[in-house]
């Protein structure tokens, strides 16, 4: 019998396939000659953990795709924002007056058009009430040109807080003030007028502590075909100068 062989305890089996010391010494002291060569097998290492596996390289590339895909399309939207934002802006700007809070001349002329055109399609009355301020010049002369501007915003603010949502208020130029009061014939228009008047009679605005008031008369012109916005501006200026003239 050979004598057994006692296998290394400190020296484990290759968990690859590959011999150990004492056990190529012992196929060589039974079998003679020296060890037979084994092939072993080189495994390769595991992958990184961040590496893409074989075929994931697309997957990657779309979803970077996307994500910039969505990172532009964000920053496209607040592009439109703003630029919805200033055409607001620039709308707003080019109807409305540059000191008061009407609407300019150019814009107050489209209404009128409009409501013109009302009238003629569906028969709506429709009425003008036209505004030329009373001792304006002597409140510039005496005060100043900001006591003027303040005399002008306090008037455009008072009309602005007595009339409907519907009507539209314009300053025409200068210190002559407009309101297009739609849907309302003309002995509505003329208690309207009476009503603005007296508010403007006790309103008073403020300057440097001081207390100022500005008068007005109110001229009344219903909408009966004229030809253009500019001859119905004109006639409710006419009824305007009347009424200053009778109060005289």
């Amino acid at each position: 019998m050979p004598p057994s062989a006692s296998v290394d305890p400190e020296t484990p089996a290759s968990p690859s396939g590959n011999l150990t010391a004492s056990m190529q010494a012992l196929l060589q002291s039974q079998f003679g000659g020296g060890a037979r060569p084994v092939a072993t097998a080189t495994l390769p290492p595991p992958p990184a953990a961040t590496d893409a596996a074989p075929g994931d390289e697309w997957p990657f590339a779309a979803r970077a795709l996307i994500d910039s895909l969505i990172r532009e399309n964000i920053r496209l939207k607040a592009d439109i924002k703003a630029l919805s934002e200033q055409v607001a802006l620039a709308e707003h700007h080019a109807d409305h007056d540059v000191l008061t809070p009407t609407l300019n001349r150019r814009a107050f002329l489209r209404d009128l058009g409009r409501a013109m055109g009302d009238s003629r399609r569906y028969g709506d009355p429709a009425c003008l009430v036209y505004l030329d301020l009373d001792g304006f010049k002597s409140i510039n002369d005496t005060y100043g040109h900001a006591a003027g501007d303040k005399a002008l915003i306090h008037i455009a603010e008072m009309l602005n807080a007595n009339v409907r949502e519907g009507d539209s208020v314009g300053r025409l130029g200068g210190d002559e003030f407009a309101i297009l009061l739609r849907h309302a014939d003309v002995s509505v228009a003329r208690i309207k007028a009476q009503k603005l008047e007296a508010e403007l009679n006790i309103g008073t605005f403020e300057h440097q502590g001081l207390y100022l008031r500005v008068g007005g008369s109110f001229g009344v012109r219903a909408y009966d075909g004229q030809a253009s916005a500019e001859e119905w501006i004109a006639e409710a200026d006419a009824a305007m100068f009347m009424v200053k003239k009778s109060s005289r």
